[in-house]
């Protein structure tokens, strides 16, 4: 088993700064990549930025030079920079990871519970 786990969450002013932070642990044999995605009320959960153990990043439109993903392979964590938040970023942020757990076992994607950002205007 594999577990994701996302920290970081909190209430924020507009125009603030935030970073979460996500780690994988478990029966990870290889990483393949991470990524942030984020559901507001009564809106469908999308993609916010994506990383590949390579370092090949991702991002949606709307944070574009606003957030920041990087990885550490090593301890299978990935982490979001935001900064100048606004108030429609405010969402649950979930973190996916996407990890093998033998040398002869497929691509599987786990996910955490998420962390609330809540952005004041």
């Amino acid at each position: 088993q594999v577990q994701v786990v996302e920290s970081g969450g909190g209430l924020v002013q507009a125009g603030g700064s935030l970073r979460l932070s996500c780690t994988a642990s478990g029966n990870i044999y290889r990483l393949n990549a991470m990524g942030w995605y984020r559901q507001a009320p009564g809106n469908q959960r999308e993609l916010v930025a994506g990383i590949t153990s390579g370092g090949i990043t991702n991002y949606a439109d709307s944070v574009k030079g606003r957030f920041t993903i990087s990885i550490d392979n090593a301890a299978n964590a990935v982490f979001l920079q935001m900064k100048d938040l606004k108030p429609e970023d405010t969402a649950v942020y979930s973190c996916a990871a996407v990890v093998a757990g033998g040398p002869s076992q497929g691509w599987l994607d786990y996910w955490g519970r998420g962390t609330q950002v809540t952005v004041s205007p």
